[in-house]
């Protein structure tokens, strides 16, 4: 086994004891609800859903990491709450729980579609990025490899359930003419179908560029050039119900996103773009 593949194995194991551990707090709880800002405020504790992956949120040595770990610690930090984070693979699994008031944000670059809309308030735009298509590296001549968008017609796309891009492929196949087969996984998130392109149990993935870049960082063997998706606003998302928590988020972001630490902690996870 390389050491690429065993550095992959023990991140999934990471990843998969974190989501455990985290289930095993939060239902030991009982939960109603969506709770709004003064809730929770009178409780001084800010419950949160997100991905474990590179980006979002995950375990380095013995230090919790993450785009939106340190960005949601920041929040709290000035507002005097205490995080508990729990990490969700299935955004069904976190929507349900945002529903139930298990969790109060869901911290995933959400991409702002009209049927997410329908269930959620989403925040301000945090960050931008787009959808890209995963495959493994071949030589140009092989009828395989995805050249252009063009290429797409009649091959199967897995994507995580729910995904963002579902809509996006749909369009692209009209765009283009022809049909692009999808199938939404639920128990795997991006860098796990990233790692099932790799080491060819897969042949296409579509997921977030940035997780991508990540991924691509000790798997060489993949290809993340070809764009799906233009480049889109991303944001968190909350509970209809709370629309106070909405404008509290907003105002924060408003400033945080303007000064030097959000800046930091940007470049730290998605470089500084040119």
């Amino acid at each position: 086994m390389n050491i690429a593949k065993t550095k992959l194995l023990r991140y999934i194991v990471i990843g998969v004891i974190a989501v455990a551990l985290a289930h095993f707090i939060f239902n030991k709880e009982k939960h109603g609800h969506p709770r709004d800002y003064p809730a929770i405020m009178a409780s001084k504790e800010l419950r949160v859903t997100t991905e474990y992956n590179s980006i979002s949120f995950h375990v380095n040595g013995d230090t919790l990491s993450g785009f939106h770990y340190e960005l949601i610690q920041a929040f709290a930090r000035d507002h005097g709450l205490k995080v508990t984070i729990a990490p969700e693979m299935s955004f069904d699994k976190q929507l349900e729980g945002l529903a139930e008031g298990k969790y109060d944000i869901i911290a995933n670059s959400l991409l702002a579609t009209s049927d997410l809309k329908d269930s959620l308030l989403l925040t301000n735009p945090i960050i931008l990025s787009k959808q890209v298509l995963i495959q493994r590296k071949k030589p140009a001549k092989d009828s395989t490899f995805i050249k252009s968008q063009l290429d797409l017609a009649k091959k199967t796309l897995y994507v995580v359930k729910n995904s963002p891009s579902l809509l996006r492929i749909k369009n692209l196949g009209n765009e283009i003419g022809d049909t692009i087969y999808v199938k939404e996984i639920e128990k795997y998130g991006s860098e796990q179908l990233i790692s099932l392109v790799a080491h060819g149990d897969i042949d296409y993935a579509v997921c977030d560029q940035e997780i991508a870049r990540a991924a691509a960082d000790s798997m060489p063997q993949i290809d993340i050039n070809t764009a799906i998706s233009f480049t889109q606003f991303y944001s968190w998302g909350i509970s209809k119900q709370a629309p106070i928590l909405l404008k509290t988020l907003n105002s924060w972001l408003e400033g945080f996103r303007k000064g030097n630490e959000f800046k930091q902690i940007y470049n730290k996870y998605y470089g500084k773009k040119e």
